[in-house]
């Protein structure tokens, strides 16, 4: 009960971690698409000291793809595009970055992937270092986990509501 209370305590006050990391042996959990049918839409939020927006589409031939965009100093700093992918009975988040002159961040033939690690109540869903929370129909969070340059984490949450 005091370990509890201690917990409660500390996320009433600090910001407490909503992402999870794939631990070596973990395998992907069993999951698809129609689960998450709560992120189709636009949705905008604040993060990064601008405005962030995110667009999804139904699902579809096994995927739900987006775009995303961050719009500060008066300009977009960066794009990126990708999907959520139904694969061999799971969920995969994958995406790319590009600059504001859609000049790509990755490699050619590289792409950012994620696995699903858990589901809870089909409206929290647990990639590899990214969260999407449904908060109730018109607002959802995503939780991110984001290294600087040299190399330390911190983990971001983008606030959305539906447009």
């Amino acid at each position: 009960m005091k370990l509890f209370l201690l917990v409660l305590l500390l996320c009433g006050t600090v910001h407490c971690q909503k992402t999870v990391v794939l631990k070596k042996g973990m395998e992907p959990a069993k999951a698809n698409l129609a689960g998450m049918h709560w992120m189709e839409g636009h949705w905008k939020g604040e993060a990064f000291g601008g405005i962030t927006e995110e667009i999804w589409s139904p699902a579809q031939g096994g995927s739900m793809m987006f775009a995303f965009r961050l719009i500060a100093n008066k300009g977009v700093q960066f794009y990126e595009i990708g999907h959520i992918r139904e694969l061999d009975g799971t969920l995969w988040y994958e995406l790319k970055h590009f600059d504001a002159d859609l000049k790509g961040w990755e490699e050619k033939n590289e792409v950012q992937r994620f696995p699903l690690i858990k589901v809870e109540e089909d409206h929290t869903f647990y990639f590899d270092g990214f969260t999407f929370e449904k908060l109730n129909d018109d607002e959802i969070n995503i939780h991110a986990r984001i290294a600087d340059e040299k190399g330390v984490t911190e983990e971001v949450t983008f606030y959305y509501k539906k447009q």
